[in-house]
């Protein structure tokens, strides 16, 4: 898709939004660019505009339901001609068929091999390997690294790795194992850049790696359909409760704000050290 460096943004509802999305296509990375919960076409159409003559490839992330819910999404996604489109946590497949027509690569997030190959079949260019560490709404079954080894010995694909990478050896890791980049979710989520509230922000870059729990309250209370098999990993607090930040439980290693390009600077001259350090 023409970037230089294998780190992808994870499309986070509430977080990834155009500026952070141009920030790390520009810093060689693919931005992508998220639609939550609550995502509609007009919010899709306000956050590209922090795209609007970007000269780098950038994706688009969607949630599968929300799209059913909201055609006009998918219709707004593919008009803006993203490199990849990723839609995730459904099961129904003409969205691939719409993608391809579009000239448009089509990705999604799995969390089991039995996703993953029904994904294939379905004419999926890219499977994201998201693993039960990763923060926000997935299929929490399988770790990152089984679950990525898994498929990399299952399917002729490309397979990116998420789930806990938040730093330079993590990048490096997944990198070895096979991957073709890393989808980072939480240390983008603290950057400057991005759409998170200040003290979100904040609680994360306080928060420790076991400081996570799964959880389904949040959407329960705003009557978002979420299936019961995919709740959300966010922090808790000092009693141990729920709070409504999602985060990953790489969180521990998001310790400051650094904008995108630094972030992306640090883990690839890092993993590029260890890596050449391994070899």
């Amino acid at each position: 898709m023409g970037i230089d460096v294998p780190v992808v943004n994870a499309p986070m509802g509430g977080a990834a939004g155009g500026r952070l999305a141009a920030a790390v296509s520009r810093a060689g990375g693919l931005g992508m660019v998220g639609m939550g919960s609550a995502g509609t076409a007009e919010q899709l159409d306000a956050e590209l505009r922090g795209v609007d003559g970007l000269d780098r490839p950038f994706g688009i992330g969607l949630v599968h339901w929300v799209v059913e819910a909201r055609p006009g999404l998918l219709d707004r996604a593919l008009a803006a001609g993203p490199a990849l489109l990723s839609v995730s946590f459904g099961e129904d497949w003409p969205w691939v068929r719409r993608a391809h027509e579009a000239g448009v690569l089509a990705a999604t997030q799995v969390g089991t091999v039995a996703a993953a190959m029904r994904a294939v079949d379905a004419g999926v260019d890219v499977l994201v390997a998201r693993g039960a560490e990763g923060g926000g709404h997935g299929e929490p079954r399988v770790g990152t690294l089984a679950l990525l080894t898994d498929l990399l010995d299952r399917v002729e694909v490309p397979v990116l790795a998420a789930g806990g990478i938040a730093s330079g050896r993590g990048l490096a890791a997944v990198l070895a194992a096979g991957a073709s980049a890393a989808w980072v979710g939480t240390a983008f989520a603290a950057c400057p850049e991005a759409t998170t509230q200040p003290a979100a922000r904040g609680a994360m870059m306080a928060a420790e790696g076991d400081q996570t729990a799964l959880t389904r309250t949040f959407d329960i209370d705003s009557g978002y359909p979420w299936p019961e098999h995919l709740p959300e990993r966010v922090l808790t607090d000092g009693a141990g409760r729920p709070t409504p930040v999602n985060a990953g439980q790489g969180v521990g290693m998001v310790t400051a704000a650094e904008p995108a390009a630094e972030l992306i600077a640090r883990l690839c001259a890092d993993a590029e050290e260890l890596l050449r350090r391994w070899a």
